[in-house]
């Protein structure tokens, strides 16, 4: 877009698939450090006819930290979620907000993980918005054709995303064009070999 190329759904995908996970991978080591108040959710994508779930994880400025997709809402994959954050990130949060799944709390007491636990119906608001991204690309992709798939592309999404999100509505014109031009030097930075 930025060369003025129209470009189909199906070259997204193939350029994804080569180049993804590296810039991904670049693009993550220019962010700075997480918040230590994570937000947690799932929600549910069908894959094939199968509804699959889609664990989340994001920090309280809307950085999306990690994701997984499992088959099932269950205390192993919120533990296969956590242990993925934990080594990950390299940190335990502070707070950690869910829903009112039960699934979380068994998976804490197991990881023996000493964050302070807010389960509210409202507080997770945060977790919820940044689904939207992931729906508005499963309906331009016209659905997920496997698991792995997925998870390699939102893994690229993801980190594309953090990068160009920024909260328009908190600040002056100047200091979004100035955000701007340094969201594209990240992504030049890691576009370039």
């Amino acid at each position: 877009m930025e060369r003025g190329i129209d470009v189909s759904n199906e070259t997204i995908r193939r350029w994804v698939l080569k180049f993804g996970h590296l810039y991904a991978q670049r693009l993550r080591q220019c962010r700075p450090k997480p918040d230590d108040q994570w937000h947690l959710d799932e929600m549910f994508v069908t894959i094939r006819g199968k509804r699959m779930f889609l664990w989340r994880a994001v920090d309280s400025e809307g950085e999306v930290l990690d994701f997984l997709i499992q088959p099932r809402c269950d205390k192993a994959a919120e533990l296969k979620l956590m242990r993925k954050l934990l080594k990950k990130q390299g940190f335990a949060p502070r707070v950690v907000v869910t829903d009112k799944l039960r699934s979380y709390a068994s998976a804490f007491r197991e990881l023996r993980l000493s964050a302070w636990h807010e389960q509210s119906l409202r507080k997770n608001n945060r977790a919820e918005n940044s689904h939207q991204p992931v729906r508005r690309r499963e309906r331009k992709m016209q659905r997920f054709k496997s698991a792995g798939s997925a998870q390699r592309f939102l893994s690229a999404h993801a980190a594309v995303y953090n990068n160009f999100n920024i909260q328009r509505h908190l600040i002056s014109r100047s200091t979004l064009r100035a955000f701007r031009a340094e969201a594209m030097r990240s992504w030049h930075g890691a576009v370039t070999i």
